[in-house]
C-alpha cells in the first residue's frame, strides 16, 4: 500500500525528537487511549456475553422454555406430549404441576414455588441433573413425599440431607377442630445449586404427590417444552396449545423472563457504544497530533517536494505515523482485552473471597461471568484499524497541499 520511501520517512517521523517531543507525547498519548479502549471494550462486552450466556443456561435450564398449560388435569398427558414431540423444534417434553406454598422447618419459613415432575422426563428439559450437590432427583417417587431443594433454601431452614420440613399450601381444609390450612410432611432427598434466584424459589417434589396434595385426579397440569432454539419458543408455544386449543393455554419465558434477557441485551448496547467514544477520542486524538506534526514538519514537506516528491509521497508519509499509532495501539489492546476478558471472572472472585465484600449479591449468579467471542474481537478491532487510518486522511491530504515556494520563504 506505501511506498518503501512514505514508510522509511513516516517511520522516522514517529521516533521521539527533542523538537518534536511534544508532539511525540500526543501520539502516546493516542496509542495509550486507543489501547485502553480496545481492552475495556473487548473485557465489558466479554462480561456481558457471560450473563447473556448464564441466563440462557441456568435460568433458562431451570424455568420452562414454552409450556402448554391445561384448564383441567390432563389425564392422558402421554400422548398430547408425543404429539408436541413431533414438532422438529421440540428437542424434549416433560409433565407437570404447579404449586406455591410455604416451607417451614426449625421455626423459619419461606415462601417456595413447587413443580411436581417426573424424574425420567424432567432430566430431559431441566439441567437440574447436573447441577445436584447432594443426592438425587431419581429419589422423587411417588407416595415417598420427597422434596429436592435449592441450596439456598436449604441454608435458610437449616437443614441437612434427610430432614423433614413441612409444605403449607394456601388452602383450607374443613376439621371438627375447624378451618385448618392443608399441610404435609417431606423428606429432603437431593440439594441442588443453580444461582441464587432459583435456588430460594424452586422446590421440586413427585407428580404424584402433588396431584395429592391438591386433590387433582392422576394426569398432569401441563406439558414443559425444551427447544432447540430458545427464541422459537413464542411459535413452539402456540403450535403446541393449538393440539386442543379448548384445552390448552400457550406460555413461554419471554412472559417471565424476557425482561431480563432484554435488558442485558440492552445494556450490551448501550455499554458498547459508551465504551467506543473512548477509541473515538483516540481516533480525534490522532488527527491532533498528526496536524502539529505537519506544521512542524512544513519546511521538510517543502524541502521533499523540491527534489521531486508527488503530493501522494507526502500524503503516504503523514498516513503511516497515523497508520503505527492505530496498529499498536489496537494490536496491544486487543491482546490485553484477550487476558483480562479470560482472566476477570478468577480476578473478581479472588478479590471478593479475599475481602467478603459481596460484590455478585445483587445478581442471578454468585461470581462473574465472562464470555469471550471471536466476533467480538474482530468487530472492536477492525472498527479501531478503520477509525485509526480514517483520522490520517485529513492532516495527510493537508501535508500534500502545502506549497514549498511560500513554506521555504520564511524559512
Amino acid at each position: 500500500m506505501f511506498r518503501p520511501l512514505a514508510l522509511f520517512i513516516g517511520l522516522r517521523y514517529t521516533r521521539a525528537e527533542r523538537s518534536n517531543g511534544f508532539i511525540s507525547f500526543i501520539s502516546l498519548i493516542s496509542m495509550i487511549g486507543l489501547t485502553l479502549g480496545v481492552a475495556v471494550l473487548i473485557t465489558v462486552l466479554s462480561v456481558m456475553n457471560g450473563f447473556d450466556r448464564e441466563l440462557k443456561t441456568r435460568i433458562l435450564g431451570m424455568v420452562p422454555q414454552a409450556t402448554v398449560i391445561s384448564t383441567e388435569i390432563i389425564g392422558d398427558w402421554k400422548q398430547v406430549a408425543d404429539k408436541i414431540k413431533e414438532d422438529p423444534e421440540v428437542a424434549a417434553v416433560a409433565p407437570f404441576i404447579q404449586l406455591q406454598g410455604m416451607l417451614t422447618s426449625n421455626g423459619q419459613v419461606a415462601g417456595i414455588m413447587v413443580t411436581g415432575v417426573d424424574p425420567e422426563y424432567e432430566k430431559n428439559v431441566s439441567i437440574i441433573n447436573e447441577h445436584m450437590v447432594e443426592g438425587s432427583i431419581d429419589t422423587l417417587q411417588n407416595g415417598e413425599f420427597s422434596i429436592v431443594l435449592g441450596e439456598e433454601m436449604v441454608q435458610s431452614l437449616g437443614l441437612r440431607l434427610g430432614d423433614k420440613v413441612t409444605l403449607v399450601l394456601p388452602e383450607a381444609s374443613p376439621s371438627p377442630a375447624g378451618v385448618i390450612p392443608r399441610f404435609k410432611r417431606f423428606t429432603l432427598t437431593g440439594i441442588f445449586t443453580i444461582s441464587p434466584e432459583v435456588d430460594s424459589l424452586m422446590a421440586f417434589i413427585p407428580m404424584g404427590d402433588a396431584a395429592k396434595l391438591l386433590r387433582l385426579p392422576e394426569g398432569a397440569q401441563g406439558i414443559r417444552m425444551k427447544l432447540d432454539d430458545i427464541f422459537n419458543a413464542p411459535m413452539a408455544a402456540q403450535r403446541a396449545a393449538a393440539i386442543a386449543p379448548e384445552q390448552l393455554y400457550p406460555s413461554d419465558w419471554t412472559q417471565t423472563h424476557g425482561n431480563l434477557f432484554g435488558a442485558i441485551q440492552m445494556e450490551k448496547a448501550m455499554v458498547g457504544l459508551l465504551l467506543f467514544l473512548i477509541i473515538l477520542v483516540a481516533a480525534f486524538n490522532i488527527v491532533s497530533s498528526l496536524v502539529m506534526l505537519v506544521t512542524d514538519k512544513k519546511a521538510d514537506i517543502a524541502i521533499l517536494k523540491t527534489f521531486g516528491a508527488s503530493p501522494r509521497l507526502i500524503t503516504h508519509v503523514f498516513m503511516v505515523q497515523g497508520v503505527v499509532i492505530g496498529f499498536i495501539g489496537t494490536i496491544a489492546g486487543t491482546i490485553l482485552g484477550v487476558i483480562f476478558a479470560l482472566t476477570v471472572s478468577d480476578i473478581l472472585g479472588f478479590i471478593n473471597n479475599s475481602f467478603g465484600l459481596n460484590l455478585f449479591d445483587a445478581y442471578f449468579v454468585n461470581y462473574l461471568p465472562s464470555q469471550l467471542r471471536l466476533a467480538d474481537v474482530v468487530l472492536i478491532t477492525s472498527a479501531s484499524f478503520v477509525l485509526s487510518f480514517l483520522a490520517t486522511i485529513y492532516p495527510a491530504r493537508r501535508a500534500a497541499k502545502i506549497q514549498p515556494a511560500q513554506t521555504l520563504r520564511y524559512e
